[in-house]
């Protein structure tokens, strides 16, 4: 645990002193929200209220998966770097450089989506939500960020070049565009609307829009649990296992 508090504090740093590495991630969900409210957002029609509440949660994960290519870059040129190589001759526990990464992500995201949330809140976002409804509403972005984390490990573990390390991270931007995020799912043809509503955004999404209006979340919000409890199963295991074949 004391080495990976003592790595996780080096990867803060290395934030601390590049700031233009959250600006860079907050700026695009930032866009993309002002974008879809005060240019598309009259023409889109979802039966509800204000289209900044609609929006938010799609724009959320939108920003965890903007920022979880920084993890596979920084992974990545920790390795080119030699670091790795540095870290194991030490007496540290190996699984130490990993967490310290994955904490890294989950710190820069949860301040990225704290700056993206603040902006909704001047652009007209209100919430019915009680603590309660809060501390869920955190729990699974929290979730969500740490099973993509893991799987930006897999990349930067394996990839040969800097942007293959972190170009992975775009189907995952566009992946919210093809479910409920932005539109509802009942606008859209058969073919794409069977897949909007089975895969992890949709049901994601629509937890935490119900859980933002302090309204009943039902079983949908198990659903994506499941989702992202199973994604950070997943992608553990094949980042050990991508781990232990690159720094053996």
């Amino acid at each position: 645990m004391n080495d990976t508090v003592v790595l996780l504090g080096r990867s803060l740093r290395h934030i601390a002193r590049s700031p233009d590495t959250i600006i860079t991630t907050v700026l695009t969900p930032i866009a993309m929200m002002l974008l879809f409210v005060y240019v598309l957002g009259g023409a889109i029609r979802t039966g509800t209220g204000s289209y900044v509440n609609y929006l938010l949660p799609g724009i959320l994960i939108v920003t965890v998966a903007s920022g979880i290519s920084y993890t596979a870059y920084r992974l990545f040129l920790d390795l080119q770097s030699g670091i790795f190589e540095r870290f194991q001759s030490m007496p540290i526990a190996r699984s130490a450089v990993l967490w310290a990464h994955v904490l890294t992500s989950v710190v820069a995201n949860l301040i990225s989506l704290v700056v993206v949330l603040l902006v909704a809140l001047i652009m007209g976002f209100r919430s019915g939500a009680g603590v309660l409804g809060w501390l869920v509403v955190a729990g699974i972005l929290v979730l969500f960020t740490l099973a993509l984390t893991w799987l930006a490990v897999i990349p930067g573990l394996a990839a040969s070049s800097v942007d293959g390390a972190s170009a992975f991270a775009y189907p995952l931007v566009f992946l919210p565009f093809v479910s409920s995020a932005f539109v509802p799912t009942g606008s859209m043809p058969g073919p794409v609307r069977a897949f909007a509503e089975n895969q992890p955004v949709t049901s994601i999404v629509n937890s935490l829009r119900a859980l933002f209006a302090g309204q009943p979340v039902g079983s949908g919000i198990w659903i994506a649990l499941a989702w992202c409890a199973g994604i950070l199963v997943v992608a553990v295991v094949f980042a050990r296992l991508a781990y232990r074949r690159r720094v053996g």
